[in-house]
């Protein structure tokens, strides 16, 4: 297999996170978008989807443009990212922000709701783990304002989004871990 493509995305993503860590973990930020990367590639081996995957935080939580992935990963993989990139406009409420990143994700190509799903279920594995281990303090991790209750509406809505995507394992591990987080 060649995989030098997506080597070349995970050399850039690694170094766009430099230095950063995961908000509320002790290890560096980039093993979130390598496990994203891992469970896209349970579904798929294209190369820039799972290039997508290892970038799709290097735009929302660095210095990367979009235009910078477009010129090094080409057009479908920054259509993958920007899909799953939140609007940056801080005059948007949280909840505003995360429902125009829902409808986004509804309106988007099967590629992009995988490469969305892989990063959703790192996120929800990571909460399904904080909760266990912490409970209800895990909702001070969230800039949700009305904690739980809004993230809850938020994964749950995620997942009516990406319901394309029920026939596949990393789908049925998301919903389970929906159900045992938020009952």
């Amino acid at each position: 297999m060649d995989t030098v493509f997506f080597d070349k995305a995970v050399i850039f993503a690694t170094e766009a996170h430099k230095g950063t860590e995961r908000r509320g973990k002790a290890y560096p930020y980039i093993i979130h978008p390598m496990e994203a990367a891992s469970i896209v590639a349970t579904i798929t081996n294209d190369q820039e989807m799972l290039a997508a995957a290892v970038l799709h935080d290097t735009v929302e939580d660095t210095e990367v443009t979009i235009e910078q992935i477009r010129e090094k990963f080409g057009d479908r993989v920054a259509e993958l990212v920007r899909h799953e990139t939140a609007p940056m406009d801080e005059s948007l409420t949280w909840r505003e922000r995360k429902a125009i990143q829902i409808r986004q994700l509804a309106d988007a190509p099967y590629d992009s709701k995988v490469v969305a799903l892989g990063d959703k279920l790192s996120n929800m594995r990571g909460i399904a783990l904080d909760y266990c281990q912490v409970g209800d303090k895990v909702w001070g991790l969230f800039h949700a304002p009305n904690g739980k209750s809004d993230v809850e509406w938020y994964y749950r809505s995620l997942a009516e989004a990406m319901a394309e995507l029920s026939g596949t394992l990393p789908y049925q591990e998301f919903v389970r871990l929906l159900e045992e987080v938020f009952g």
